[in-house]
C-alpha cells in the first residue's frame, strides 16, 4: 500500500484548498492509500521533506469541509522552478529518493502554468528513467484562468464573483455625487484579461458599469483611452473603468512601466502593479475632472466570504479526480473541465495532456473583445455567468469568518 502526497504552488486563491480537500477525500476513501501527506511550500517542501499528515489533521468531514472554504494556500506555496532534468538531474533524483523513502506512490501537484511545468518535467523524468512506482498528476489552479486544455480554472469563478461584486459596490459609491468623475479600477491579469472581463458581470438593466473595459490582449493606446473617457463623460457624470494590470502599448511594453519595480520572480515574470495610478495621473492631467484609482490587489484572489459555490464544488471534484486517476495508474496528466452546455450549465471532468498546458497561456479570444478594444462581447458574458453562480455558507466566529489552519 502506497502513500499519497499533495502540494500546491503559485499564487493563492479562494478555491485551492478545496482542490487539496478533494485529494484528501479521495486518499482517505481509497483502500490503496495508506496515508495522505501534504508538502509545505510546494516542491520546496518536497525537497526539504517538510510533510504534514493530512489524514490525521483532517480526519473528519467537518474539518475537511472547513478546509475547502478556507481561502489562500493552507499548505503554503512557493515559486520554485525546476531546471531541465538533462541539466540538473540531481534535483529530480532527490525528489524521487524522498518520495520513495516515504513510500509515496501518488503525487498530486496543484497550481497554474508554472506548477504544471513542474509536474510535466517530473513526469517526463520518471518516464525516461523507467520509474513506474510513482504516479505524478496535476490539478489546475489559477485565478487568471489562463491554463490551456480546460474550460476554466479553479479559483477563477470565486475571484470573478468578488470582482463583479466589488464593481457593483464601487458604483454605489461613485454615483452618490453629481460632479463629473472617473474611477479607474486595476484588476489582476499579466497577459490574460479574463479577470478584468469579469467586471462586466456587475452590469444590470439599471446601471451599466463599468462603462469601459481594457484587456491586456489588445494594444492599449493612451490617446484612444482619453478619447473614450471624454466620450463616456458626455453621456453621464460618473465613469468607471476596468483595466488589466498587464496592458501593453504598441511596442509591447507595459503601460506606465516606470511605476513598477522591475523585479521578477523565479519564472522571469515581472511583478506588476501601478497601471491604475498611472492612468489616474493621465486623466487628471488631460481631462482635469475628479479622478481616483482603485487597486483590488490580493483581495480579488483570497476573498473567502465571496465564494462561488460552482467554483468550490468543481475545485474539490478536480482534486479528487486527479487523485483517483493517479491511484488507477495515470501519470503525467492534469484533471480538467470540459463544458457540455451553457444553459443549463454542465461540465464533465477529463484528463488533459500536460505537454499542451505547461508554460502555455490561454488568453481571451479576440472575437470576444469589441473592435474598439474598450469592451467585451456578449459571448464572453455567456461564458462567464455560470462560473459565479451559487453562494457558500461559511462559518463565522466572533463576527468574522473561521478558517482551517494547518
Amino acid at each position: 500500500m502506497k502513500n499519497m502526497l499533495v502540494a500546491q504552488s503559485g499564487g493563492p486563491s479562494a478555491a485551492i484548498n478545496a482542490t487539496i480537500t478533494g485529494v484528501i477525500d479521495a486518499g482517505i476513501a481509497s483502500d490503496q492509500v495508506g496515508h495522505v501527506y501534504g508538502a509545505r511550500n510546494g516542491i520546496k517542501g518536497v525537497l526539504n521533506e517538510n510533510f504534514v499528515n493530512l489524514d490525521e489533521v483532517c480526519d473528519t468531514k467537518e474539518k475537511r469541509d472547513l478546509l475547502s472554504v478556507t481561502p489562500a494556500a493552507a499548505l503554503g506555496s512557493c515559486r520554485w522552478k525546476l531546471k531541465d532534468p538533462k541539466e540538473n538531474a540531481e534535483e529530480f533524483e532527490e525528489i524521487i529518493r524522498i518520495l520513495r523513502k516515504n513510500n509515496i506512490g501518488y503525487f498530486v501537484y496543484t497550481g497554474g502554468n508554472d506548477s504544471m511545468d513542474t509536474v510535466y518535467k517530473l513526469s517526463i523524468y520518471c518516464k525516461e528513467n523507467n520509474i513506474d512506482d510513482i504516479k505524478v498528476m496535476g490539478a489546475p489552479k489559477t485565478i487568471d484562468n489562463d491554463l490551456g486544455e480546460t474550460d476554466h480554472c479553479p479559483g477563477f469563478g470565486s475571484a470573478a464573483k468578488f470582482i463583479a461584486t466589488a464593481f457593483t459596490e464601487i458604483a454605489c459609491d461613485c454615483f452618490v455625487y453629481d460632479v463629473p468623475s472617473v474611477t479607474i479600477v486595476e484588476v489582476m491579469g499579466r497577459n490574460a484579461g479574463w479577470l478584468t472581463a469579469s467586471s462586466a458581470l456587475a452590469r444590470t438593466e439599471e446601471r451599466r458599469v463599468p462603462q469601459l473595459i481594457y484587456l491586456c490582449e489588445k494594444v492599449f493606446d493612451e490617446e484612444k483611452f482619453i478619447e473614450d473617457v471624454n466620450k463616456a463623460l458626455e453621456k453621464e457624470n460618473n465613469i468607471i473603468v476596468a483595466v488589466s494590470e498587464g496592458v501593453k502599448d504598441a511596442t509591447g511594453h507595459y503601460v506606465g512601466e516606470e511605476t513598477k519595480s522591475g523585479k521578477e520572480d523565479a519564472f522571469g515574470h515581472k511583478y506588476l502593479s501601478g497601471i491604475g495610478k498611472y492612468l489616474e495621473g493621465l486623466v487628471g492631467n488631460r481631462i482635469g475632472c475628479k479622478v481616483r484609482s482603485v487597486e483590488l490587489n490580493i483581495l480579488q484572489r483570497c476573498a473567502g466570504y465571496m465564494l462561488s459555490e460552482t467554483d468550490i464544488i468543481e475545485s474539490r471534484n478536480l482534486g479528487a479526480f486527479a487523485a483517483v486517476s493517479a491511484i488507477r495508474g495515470e501519470s503525467g496528466k492534469m484533471s480538467a473541465l470540459k463544458r457540455i452546455c451553457d444553459d443549463p450549465y454542465q461540465v464533465e471532468i477529463e484528463l488533459a495532456d500536460l505537454s499542451k498546458i505547461a508554460n502555455f497561456e490561454k488568453k481571451v479570444p479576440m472575437e470576444w473583445i469589441n473592435e474598439e478594444g474598450n469592451d467585451i462581447k456578449d459571448d464572453l458574458l455567456t461564458y462567464l455567468k455560470p462560473l459565479i453562480q451559487g453562494e457558500v455558507q461559511i462559518p463565522y466566529e466572533n463576527g468574522v469568518p473561521r478558517h482551517f489552519i494547518l
